[in-house]
This record gives C-alpha cells, sequence and structure tokens, in this order.
C-alpha cells in the first residue's frame, strides 16, 4: 500500500486521487445545479401551461354569464355560486391535480371559491393587493403551508385567483433531490476508486524498478527490466535503465580488470625488489656489487614510478577539462619541437619523418597534447619498420570546429585490425619479446583518455596489415 504522505508531502498517488476527488466534485455540484433547474423550469413551463388554459377557460364562463344575467351585486353573487361554473372543470383534465379558484369584485370582496373551503385559506390575502402587484403574471402563493402556483386575471367587474397545488411538486422535488445526491455520491466515489486502482496500476511497474534497483551489486550487474513488460510510457525509463546498467557493468569490468591489471604490473618489480635486497643482504659482499644491484633497483624504481605517473595521468584526464584549461596551442609548433627529440631516436634505426607544413591551431591544455603527440610518435617509431618513413599529416573534418591528424608508419612485422584494436587496453602489449622498447602498456590508453577530454576521438587503421595510420581528430580554434 502506497503510503499517505512522505516527509510531510502527499504521495503521488493520494495526490493524484485528491484532485481528481475535488475536480469530479466541482463538476458534480455543478450539474446538480444544471438538473434542478431544469426539473424546475420544466415544472414551472407545465404550471404556466395549466394556468394559461385554466384561465382562458375561466374568462370565456364569465364573459358568458356576465351577457346573460344582471350586473348587480346579489345577481353577480349567483352568478358566480351557480353550478354552471363550479361544476366545470377549469383544468386539463389528464392533468391529475385540481385547479382551485377564488372570484371577487374589485373591491378585494371574495363571492365564491372552488372547492368551497379554500375561501377561509384565502382570507387573510388581498386579492386587490395581489393583482395590483402581480397582475396576468404567475406567482409563487403560500396557504395554510401549502404552496401553489397562482395567476390572477380580470374579467369585467370580477377578479378572478387562479391556484395550482405544488406540494405535489415539492414533495417530488424532496425526493428527488435525495436520490440525485446519493446517486451522484456514488457516482463520484465510484470513479474515484476506479481511478484510484488504475493509478495503483499504474505505477505498480514502480515497484520492478524499486527492486531492481535494491539488487544491485558488484554480483548482480547483468539483472535488466523486461522492457517489453512495461507499459508505454514507461519504456522509455526502462530503456534508459538498462542503458545505464550496462554503462554501470561494463565500467565497473573495466575497473575490475584495471585494478587486477594494476596488481599484475606492480607485483612484478615489487617482488624483483624484495628479491634482490634478500639476496643481498644474505652475505657480506663487494662495494661494486652494491653498487651494481643499486643501479638495478634504481631502474625498478623508475619503472614503477613512470606507471605510477601514467596511472594518474589517466585518472585526471578521464575527468574531463575545464573551460578554463582550454586555450590556444600552436600545433606546428609543438610537433616541431617533439620531431627534433624523437630524430635522434629514430636515426639509430634509419626512419625519418614528413610533416605537413601547416597546422590549425588547436583549442586545448598544451601539456597534455604534448603527452598526447609524444606517445603517438613513440608508438610510431617502436612499431615502424627499419629503414621506413613516418608521415604526419592533417585534414578537414564534415565539422568545422574540428580537424584530424593522421599519423601513419610501415610496419616490421604483419598486424591485423583485431590486434590493432587491442592496443587501447590497458597494460596490453603487442610484442612482448621487444626489449627495445620497455614501455607500461599505458601509452595509447592515455592517448584515447586525453582525446576523450578534448572532445576528441582516435582510431587505428591497418591497411594490408602492414600500414598502420593512427587518425585522431581534435578541436580547432575557429
Amino acid at each position: 500500500m502506497t503510503p499517505l504522505t512522505t516527509d510531510r508531502r502527499l504521495s503521488l498517488l493520494w495526490r493524484t486521487i485528491l484532485l481528481l476527488t475535488v475536480f469530479v466534485m466541482i463538476t458534480q455540484i455543478f450539474l446538480y445545479i444544471w438538473i434542478q433547474h431544469s426539473v424546475r423550469g420544466h415544472f414551472e413551463q407545465m404550471d404556466s401551461e395549466t394556468l394559461t388554459h385554466a384561465a382562458f377557460n375561466l374568462r370565456q364562463r364569465m364573459s358568458a354569464t356576465a351577457l346573460e344575467q344582471p350586473s348587480t351585486p346579489e345577481l353577480a353573487k349567483q352568478t358566480v355560486n351557480s353550478p354552471q361554473l363550479d361544476q366545470q372543470p377549469l383544468a386539463n383534465p389528464k392533468l391529475d391535480y385540481e385547479v382551485k379558484t377564488i372570484m371577487a369584485n374589485k373591491s378585494g370582496q371574495i363571492l365564491s371559491s372552488s372547492p368551497t373551503g379554500f375561501t377561509s385559506a384565502a382570507d387573510s390575502a388581498s386579492l386587490q393587493h395581489l393583482w395590483q402587484r402581480q397582475f396576468d403574471q404567475p406567482f409563487n402563493l403560500q396557504l395554510n403551508n401549502h404552496h401553489y402556483r397562482a395567476l390572477i386575471i380580470e374579467q369585467a367587474d370580477y377578479l378572478a385567483l387562479i391556484a395550482l397545488p405544488m406540494d405535489v411538486h415539492h414533495q417530488y422535488l424532496i425526493q428527488f433531490n435525495r436520490q440525485l445526491i446519493f446517486i451522484l455520491i456514488a457516482i463520484t466515489f465510484l470513479l474515484v476508486s476506479v481511478a484510484a486502482f488504475s493509478v495503483h496500476l499504474g505505477f505498480a511497474p514502480l515497484a520492478t524498478f524499486s527492486y531492481k534497483m535494491q539488487r544491485i551489486n558488484a554480483e548482480q550487474l547483468s539483472d535488466r527490466i523486461t522492457v517489453s513488460k512495461m507499459p508505454s510510457e514507461l519504456r522509455p525509463l526502462a530503456d534508459a535503465y538498462n542503458a545505464m546498467m550496462d554503462k554501470l557493468e561494463h565500467n565497473f569490468d573495466s575497473i575490475s580488470r584495471f585494478s587486477d591489471d594494476i596488481a599484475h604490473e606492480l607485483r612484478t618489480p615489487l617482488a624483483t625488489l624484495s628479491t634482490q635486497t634478500q639476496v643481498m643482504l644474505s652475505k657480506p659482499r663487494d662495494n661494486s656489487e652494491y653498487v651494481e644491484q643499486l643501479h638495478h633497483q634504481h631502474d625498478t624504481l623508475h619503472q614503477l614510478s613512470a606507471l605510477i605517473n601514467n596511472m594518474l595521468l589517466l585518472a585526471k584526464t578521464q575527468k574531463g577539462l575545464y573551460r578554463s584549461q582550454l586555450n590556444q596551442v600552436n600545433t606546428a609548433t609543438l610537433l616541431t619541437k617533439l620531431l627534433s627529440y624523437y630524430e635522434v631516436i629514430a636515426e639509430d634505426r634509419g626512419i625519418t619523418f614528413i610533416k605537413s607544413i601547416s597546422f590549425p591551431a588547436l583549442l586545448g591544455d598544451e601539456s597534455l597534447l604534448q603527452r598526447l603527440f609524444a606517445n603517438l610518435l613513440s608508438n610510431a617509431i617502436y612499431y615502424a619498420a627499419a629503414d621506413s618513413v613516418i608521415t604526419i599529416g592533417v585534414a578537414a573534418t564534415s565539422t568545422a570546429s574540428q580537424t584530424k591528424i593522421t599519423i601513419s608508419n610501415q610496419l616490421a612485422k604483419p598486424m591485423t585490425q583485431i590486434e590493432a584494436d587491442k592496443l587501447f587496453e590497458r597494460f596490453y602489449r603487442h610484442d612482448k619479446d621487444n626489449l627495445w622498447h620497455a614501455g607500461t602498456g599505458l601509452g595509447l590508453s592515455i592517448v584515447q583518455a586525453i582525446a576523450g577530454a578534448h572532445n576528441g576521438k582516435i582510431s587505428i587503421i591497418i591497411k594490408d596489415q602492414y600500414t598502420f595510420a593512427v587518425h585522431i581528430t581534435l578541436p580547432i580554434v575557429q
């Protein structure tokens, strides 16, 4: 069951139910008012038609009686009380309630009523006053706790009050209101219940996300959500969750492999240092042996220092660069400076460099870009065949804000594209038997990380198994 409140705020389910309840209640109130108005209007229209019909009949009889009999007060009284007038129905015979009438002269004196007992109920009312205020207009009248819809007409020297009982209407409206209120409350409860159940079912898949997230640990990173079982509204969320878990699993595996590789890389030199120290301490030795052993240990410590520095640089570049670290870098000057250093190393194997004349200025961190190109040139010399040429070229890209620099060389040994793709893996060495180049296996991993920190890309393309080309895309100053 969804809790009512969380942190003093209504839960999403209860907020939805509350808003829906308020909306339905407001709608029901307007609907109740409209139905009441319609029913009352219908009854008033029926009463008006009945009163109009009764008034028309009464006027005809009063006119006929006035012509046949004298107009003295005594005769007029006899005329009004005559059975001929009282016994004939004034209302529509199809209606099942009786129309009541009171006859009076213009001075307000009551002459007769139909039925006879109705006169006493109207004693307190002044027909002349009502005639002056409500002449020929239907109005509501209350006599002896009874409700009437009334009409006063004038014919010759007489006034006539025609009253239609409304107690049946009042009783009907009271019962109708009770039933209508009960029906509207039942409809409101039903709609809110159905809506609450629907919202609960709609939120039910979210429990799957909660369950999956609670199970996340180092051994449960492969668990995924079945997107096809999710409602269409939650499928993008399920896809995003699965994509996040894919990245998390991949990164966790990378960190695990990286930790294993670090342990493996550090174990060998540390074991070597420990063994060499134990051997030297096992018995007294000459000073020359101590000096020679110290040189070996210094080389091992230098290798460890380089490995640690490379790992720190790799961790630094993986965090990305701040905008304040991006500056204009003169690419041609940077490459010229690096080539002057590596040409001395390359001469020993007869390797020469060919560089393009002009390069666009790069936008980035100069020290990191220098490390990037230094690693690429060192890698090119490492894999290049003796007496070959290393070419450094530049080309435009489809994006005006980037440029592509290519460093290519001929390989001494054939290499496949699959083997080349592994060169970006940390601590991977393609030719472990080559003692001329003793690296840590992090060179191209650092290059890839630096390129990524500059929002660039790097790729290796092998052609004919002997042409090795590194394409790197970097941002330029516009």
